[in-house]
């Protein structure tokens, strides 16, 4: 099941290859990914960068004929804040900016980078142009962890958010969070979700201000979707052991089964996968993006060649608006 999914992915990529920009072209794993990409069908890479580099589309933001255009249109959004247009033309030299800017005007189908940029960085131009969708109020992520060996999870694919966009979510914002990984499990995955809001306390093992932050959450997750399979407050073990979760909560439909793990904050969720990642030597797909109204996706600065290759494929994938 684990490697299933991303063959799974891989090959509905393939199935319409779109064209993702790939803003780090001076970034050498970056360029290695590209020439996959386009090798085996998966996307169209359109690398930002000076250099030329054989079959790959590359693009010098500061040389393009399509400059004024958006740095017309970035100032014509952004005059509000002060910016003028001077410096609109400046930033359209950014590979980041200029690379938001094809997305916006529909030149690319999705935009991925992150390997050499902090996720701030990296997603403020999106923040500030893609903008969330207009059903969505969260822009959040998760990541597909495909741990090998494994019996939690389906089989070893977990899904685990949000991991890299909100540091303290309030308890209405971490149940959209759940509610948005969970029906992304099954568009990007084909998995039915069972998802556990996760705490240092088991359905009411311990009291805190932060444990009641998570029975708010899981409240208002079930209030909003009544029809997924959502629980908690619920320790890590016990929502994926089963005797440990038959244990502490005899009567939950997700204890000892859970395949998305929701975790109650920034810190405890960015420690968490990367433990995962390195601990198990699985395979962490994401950060993927949720929640803008175009797809825009985030690397790790840990990110590998697969890594990015992995990401571009969901990035086009995304593309179709129900798996955004």
């Amino acid at each position: 099941m684990a490697q299933d999914i991303i063959a799974r992915l891989r090959n509905a990529a393939k199935k319409n290859p779109r064209k993702i920009v790939l803003p780090e072209g001076a970034d050498k794993r970056t360029l290695e990914a590209a020439a996959i990409l386009k090798k085996e069908g998966l996307a169209e890479p359109i690398v930002l960068g000076s250099k030329s580099v054989d079959g790959i589309t590359v693009i010098d933001p500061s040389k393009d004929d399509r400059r004024e255009l958006y740095a017309n249109s970035y100032y014509e959004k952004r005059k509000h804040k002060g910016i003028e247009k001077a410096d609109a033309f400046k930033l359209m030299e950014d590979p980041i900016h200029f690379g938001t800017m094809m997305l916006h005007h529909d030149h690319v189908d999705g935009f991925l980078a992150g390997a050499a940029h902090a996720t701030g960085d990296t997603i403020r131009p999106a923040l500030q142009i893609i903008k969330p969708a207009r059903d969505v109020r969260t822009i959040s992520s998760f990541f597909i962890m495909v741990i090998p060996n494994c019996q939690y999870g389906d089989d070893g694919v977990i899904l685990m958010g949000d991991c890299a966009i909100n540091p303290a979510p309030a308890p209405a914002k971490l149940a959209l969070i759940a509610i948005s990984t969970a029906r992304m499990a099954k568009a990007l995955c084909g998995i039915e979700p069972r998802v556990a809001m996760l705490s240092f306390s088991t359905l009411g093992s311990a009291e805190h201000e932060s444990v009641d932050r998570v029975r708010d959450a899981v409240r208002i997750a079930k209030e909003k979707a009544p029809e997924l399979a959502i629980d908690g407050e619920m320790q890590a073990d016990a929502a994926l052991v089963p005797e440990i979760g038959s244990r502490k909560a005899p009567d939950s439909k997700v204890a000892g089964k859970a395949n998305v793990l929701i975790f109650p904050d920034l810190q405890s969720a960015n420690i968490g996968y990367k433990l995962v990642q390195r601990l198990a030597n699985a395979e962490a797909i994401g950060p993927i993006l949720q929640g803008f109204a175009k797809p825009v996706n985030d690397l790790s600065r840990g990110a590998t060649v697969d890594d990015i290759v992995n990401l571009a494929a969901v990035t086009g994938l995304q593309a179709d608006a129900s798996l955004r």
